[in-house]
């Protein structure tokens, strides 16, 4: 089963974004149970700044699909840039 990223859409996170997982979406970076309960930085905010920052992807150790679209993306969460 996946998961879908409530900041940026992502749909292939492998937890539970509404737990404190201390996963991290490896499309925009924000980590669940760290950058919103400890940091206290909202879903909204991070959007706000992941999309600032021109939607790149954020994971360092997992290839980028080939065929990811950030715009494309935000669908999923009803995001139309």
């Amino acid at each position: 089963m996946s998961y879908m990223c409530p900041v940026c859409g992502y749909p292939d996170l492998n937890e539970n974004p509404t737990d404190p997982s201390y996963e991290t979406c490896p499309s925009c970076g924000f980590e669940f149970g760290y950058d919103d309960d400890v940091k206290h930085t909202t879903f909204e905010q991070w959007h706000q700044q992941w999309i600032a920052h021109k939607m790149k992807w954020y994971s360092k150790g997992r290839k980028m699909p080939l065929s990811w679209n950030p715009q494309k993306q935000l669908l999923n969460i009803g995001v139309r840039l």
